[in-house]
């Protein structure tokens, strides 16, 4: 008898590309200006880690991702909040995407500068600053408009 192989499931990572991760309580993710935007929402310790992992990992997926994660929601941010932030650095910058950090609130924003992380997010204090250094080929925010999509190069408006 002939051997015959035997049909492997695929990849776990290839899973994650084509399968939508069931909604999450502390992410809201969409899209603007071709950007993807993750906004982050409530206390972000290692129980809303779990859960936003394979969502950060499907929109840190593609190649050359435009990735801005929003914090400006998060009332709470430990260690478990700067893991997340740097895989989705490592996953960017393997990928050559941009990532950009929106944060204002202070007790994050020191839990940065005690880890050394300023330097590597440069954080933003605005949603509209950090879409305009994703694609600053745009226009800008004032020629944008957070509420308004348009394509790059378009200058109906």
């Amino acid at each position: 008898m002939p051997f015959r192989r035997e049909r492997h499931a695929p990849p776990r990572w290839h899973l994650m590309l084509h399968d939508t991760p069931a909604p999450c309580r502390y992410l809201r993710t969409y899209r603007i200006h071709g950007c993807t935007v993750l906004e982050f929402h409530g206390e972000i310790d290692l129980a809303a880690a779990i859960e936003i992992t394979p969502q950060l990992d499907v929109a840190t997926a593609p190649p050359e991702p435009l990735v801005a994660i929003d914090l400006t929601p998060v009332t709470f941010l430990d260690c478990s909040g700067l893991n997340l932030l740097c895989r989705a650095h490592r996953r960017i910058t393997a990928r050559y995407g941009n990532l950009q950090l929106v944060c204002s609130h202070p007790p994050a924003l020191r839990l940065l500068r005690a880890a050394r992380l300023t330097d590597t997010f440069r954080p933003v204090s605005a949603l509209d600053e950090a879409l305009d250094r994703l694609h600053p080929q745009a226009g800008g925010a004032a020629a944008r408009g957070t509420a308004r999509c348009q394509q790059a190069g378009d200058n109906s408006g």
